[in-house]
């Protein structure tokens, strides 16, 4: 019989806490943008900045800078 190929993630949900207070939670980040990186909470952090600086332009608002990022819990 043959075995069944194991599901793998394509993407790490983050939550991310703001210097104005506000958190965003499950942000997704893409496995393949953690890949390779010895601080994944670093590399996460940096990724959704590229996400936040995105929607900044299009919106025409500032982004607001991120204090911290933690793993989301699993449900």
């Amino acid at each position: 019989m043959a075995k069944k190929r194991e599901a793998v993630a394509e993407y790490i949900l983050f939550d991310a806490m703001y210097e104005d207070g506000s958190q965003r939670s499950n942000r997704k980040v893409a496995t393949s943008a953690l890949e390779f990186h010895n601080d994944v909470l670093k590399a996460a952090k940096a990724d959704i900045e590229r996400q936040d600086r995105e929607i900044a332009e299009k919106s025409g608002k500032p982004p607001i800078e991120i204090r911290t990022v933690k793993r989301s819990r699993s449900k």
